[in-house]
């Protein structure tokens, strides 16, 4: 049977985690301790509850913040937290392993951000046979779990879209291409997020190409290299829409190279010090901003309902924020660009 699909806002999580505290969804099946982040929290014999947190990537302060998510749930409920990640979301061999692990250890249950819509179905699946809960977060699967927590990424690329639009009108500017500089290939997450894109910015602006797009493997020197090359190959590149935190710094820097900023709006995803920093000094005119913080969070108290045969919400969208030099200030968006970071195994 079909289940109601849930968004939230930031201002939700103290809601969602009161709720969780009443319903007794984190109650343990018996006390214990762990190797993880385990707590003293109101969780009580939810310390038995052993979860384990797997990121795409150990590289990324974006993945940092969900690990501090999950940490502090962790302290919060006192449910018994490790946390990993491999060391880049090209990765997905030693993701595969970490969740191979997982099970092998006997954790009650794992919570994932999968670098794959479909490389990891089979130990994900391996996984749920041997009786461990799965929540996938960011990215979908295309076998079954217990839950996914994750922005709809065409919504929000329609957000940037839809962004870029404006910023290209007042520069009176809508007719040429925009680079779409993209992190990995085939990633669902991204290919939404960059099919949204393009469907916000057809909205307003439908004599703008954005056919151009370049893949950087998750590197931000390759990015760097690849916006540089589109610039100085077209003088009347019109912008630049970079689909995550990575692809965005890498465009910063080419753009202030080329000295281009007044130029050459930049539209990013994510939030990181360095793409923080560069829409405070306008290198980038607006980050399109996700709760990767609420993603750990809700994620392992969502692991800890599954595990005590609890029903988690099928899906839950803590929707995104477009973040610009007007509100990067305000309380909820300033949370966002800068919340708590945490580094794996903490």
């Amino acid at each position: 049977m079909a289940r109601t699909r849930t968004v939230f806002s930031l201002s939700f999580v103290a809601i969602i985690a009161l709720v969780a505290v009443v319903a007794g969804v984190v109650v343990g099946r018996a006390s214990g301790s762990g190797s993880g982040g385990g707590g003293s929290g109101d969780g009580g014999a939810a310390s038995g509850t052993r979860i384990d947190v797997i990121i795409k990537a150990s590289d990324s302060s974006f993945w940092q913040v969900m690990l501090a998510g999950a940490d502090q749930a962790s302290e919060d409920f006192g449910i018994d937290v490790s946390t990993f990640g491999p060391t880049s979301e090209t990765n997905i061999d030693e993701q595969v392993q970490l969740v191979e692990n997982s099970v092998s250890r006997g954790v009650d249950g794992i919570v994932i951000a999968p670098n794959s819509s479909s490389a990891l179905n089979s130990v994900i699946d391996r996984a749920r046979e041997a009786g461990v809960k799965v929540i996938t977060v960011d990215t979908r699967i295309t076998t079954q779990s217990e839950g996914f927590i994750g922005t709809d990424n065409v919504k929000a690329g329609q957000q940037a879209g839809r962004r870029m639009c404006d910023l290209l009108k007042a520069k009176g500017r809508t007719s040429g291409a925009v680079l779409v500089e993209s992190s990995v290939a085939g990633i669902q997450s991204l290919v939404d997020r960059d099919r949204g894109f393009r469907q916000g910015l057809a909205e307003g602006c439908p004599g703008v190409d954005s056919k151009l797009q370049r893949y950087n493997n998750n590197d931000i020197n390759t990015a760097a290299s690849q916006v540089n090359d589109a610039i100085t190959a077209n003088e009347n590149l019109l912008g630049v829409f970079a689909d995550n935190n990575t692809s965005g710094v890498g465009a910063v820097r080419a753009v202030a190279d080329n000295k281009a900023a007044d130029r050459i709006p930049v539209v990013a995803f994510d939030s990181d010090p360095q793409e923080n920093a560069a829409l405070a000094d306008g290198t980038i005119d607006a980050l399109v901003v996700q709760n990767p913080y609420f993603f750990g969070y809700q994620g392992v108290l969502a692991a800890a309902m599954a595990a005590v045969d609890r029903t988690p919400p099928r899906e839950i969208d803590p929707g995104a924020v477009v973040a610009d030099q007007k509100n990067r200030e305000t309380p909820e968006v300033k949370s966002l660009l800068e919340p708590p970071t945490a580094e794996p195994g903490s």
